[in-house]
């Protein structure tokens, strides 16, 4: 009769995805709404910076917007009253391209506040840093006052969905893997709890210092408890 071996080996659950959360521009953080082993969901503002250079530049670019609209109806209302003349021969030509000159530059000059409103508007919404994901946040890396530059990471949200368990197993036991990749689960603080999951990944090296290779097994529909 062939006798089965088996091996109890402790790890922990991790997220198959996690996000680092950053804000895209240099600032200071105003709020914090959120701290590690909070559940957020997508698009819940996590914190944000402090808003007053960016409130002054959408202040400054839609009077800039306002100022070439008035710019664009005044040369609009000159070109249509020099293609009129015109017609009737009451102009000169040199007038007419100077009003269309003048059309020309003031829908340019529009276009270019618009723009600058955009990218205004763009910074002052990246002042709030929003989770990208349903989740769970795992990690926190900045303070309140804190000054932090774009692309720093504020936090670590680990992604609602399927799990693994991540293991580090001796590099011997993985030499001969079993044909069967399903692996038994359960959890340390309840041992109730329990899964199967399937080994869908070892590491393609072994840890030097602890002579370990990493093994994730997958848990496509984690019991709730181990989320």
């Amino acid at each position: 009769t062939a006798l089965a071996s088996s091996v109890t080996l402790t790890g922990a659950i991790a997220a198959r995805v996690e996000s680092d959360l950053a804000f895209r521009i240099e600032g200071r953080i105003a709020s914090r709404n959120v701290d590690v082993g909070d559940h957020v969901k997508k698009g819940q503002i996590l914190a944000t910076l402090e808003t007053t250079q960016q409130l002054a530049d959408v202040s400054a670019a839609r009077a800039g917007v306002a100022s070439a609209e008035a710019a664009m109806k005044e040369a609009r209302a000159t070109f249509q009253r020099q293609s009129a003349l015109l017609a009737q021969g009451f102009t000169t030509r040199p007038n007419y391209d100077r009003a269309k000159q003048a059309l020309d530059g003031a829908t340019a000059g529009l276009d270019r506040a618009r723009a600058e409103l955009g990218t205004a508007e763009d910074a002052l919404a990246n002042t709030e840093l929003r989770a990208d994901a349903d989740g769970v946040v795992t990690a926190r890396y900045a303070e309140l006052g804190q000054v932090v530059g774009a692309a720093q990471k504020v936090y670590t949200v680990a992604q609602d969905g399927p799990r693994d368990a991540v293991f580090e197993v001796f590099e011997a036991l993985v030499a001969n893997p079993a044909a069967d990749r399903h692996v038994e689960l359960t959890l340390i603080s309840n041992p109730s709890i329990k899964t199967v999951g399937v080994v869908r990944e070892v590491a393609p090296t072994v840890d030097a210092k602890k002579g370990t290779v990493r093994v994730k097994i997958g848990i496509d529909n984690p019991p709730p408890e181990m989320s």
